[in-house]
């Protein structure tokens, strides 16, 4: 678990120092249309389009971008959007697990068929790699103010299964189905996560060379930067070495 949130952590920070909040809000902006054209766009009875709200505001997406994206999804200017999922390997054998919210599923395929062409990866068939990961609820806090000790004893009891705290960040992981508890226990105590959600958490992670290492992260960089993609999942292990290069 800790390699996976050591890379969230390490795309947060370089997220910010990248400028990329642009993208970040589009991929944010696609998920509150889904959810709401999928249960509506009242988010108190629609529990995706109040976890995809929840995270706009943890990014500080300005509340009329939320709000035009509600539009968007039940308005006159209403937006179609298709979810999929490609799976495969990137160099090296990483293995990579991509999903998608694409409003042209044709151009979505041939980019990401595109990337995996052009860094040398092997693009597979659905479900030949859903094996390897596990999907999991994840929650990101900030961690100042908060009395970690009391904190991880009321997590526990809802149900988390893992609780790391990094320099400014708390992330709690828990299983699919305590998702909710979790989440729950959360807003009674008043804790608003800067990102929640469910995640593909790889089983087993794989040991990379540096360079090698890096060359695989190049390829997910690129994966991330299509619009199209909302989040790439895979098991390379990110050791401290690796962090501290990058």
């Amino acid at each position: 678990m800790s390699g996976h949130n050591k890379w969230s952590t390490i795309k947060r920070k370089k997220g910010a120092a990248d400028a990329k909040r642009g993208k970040i809000f589009t991929k944010i902006i696609k998920e509150i249309i889904i959810a709401a054209k999928e249960g509506g766009g009242d988010p108190d009875t629609n529990a995706r389009l109040r976890l995809a709200i929840q995270n706009a505001k943890g990014a500080n997406m300005p509340k009329d971008n939320i709000e035009r994206a509600i539009k968007k999804a039940v308005g006159s200017e209403s937006v179609s959007y298709l979810e999929t999922t490609f799976e495969g390997y990137a160099p090296h054998g990483i293995a990579v697990f991509a999903e998608c919210l694409t409003d042209n599923n044709n151009r979505t395929v041939a980019s990401v068929r595109s990337v995996f062409n052009k860094f040398g990866g092997n693009l597979g068939t659905n479900g030949s790699l859903s094996f390897l990961f596990d999907r999991k609820g994840t929650f990101t806090i900030a961690k100042e103010g908060l009395n970690l000790e009391e904190m991880e004893l009321e997590m526990i009891d809802a149900g988390a299964e893992d609780f790391e705290v990094d320099e400014d960040t708390v992330t709690i992981t828990c299983s699919k189905e305590n998702f909710g508890s979790v989440s729950k226990k959360l807003a009674e105590m008043g804790i608003e996560p800067e990102e929640s959600g469910l995640k593909r958490i790889p089983n087993t992670t794989k040991k990379l060379d540096i360079e090698s290492a890096k060359k695989v992260l190049k390829f997910i960089d690129t994966l991330e930067d299509d619009d199209d993609i909302q989040n790439v999942y895979h098991n390379l292990e990110i050791t401290d070495e690796l962090a501290a290069e990058l």
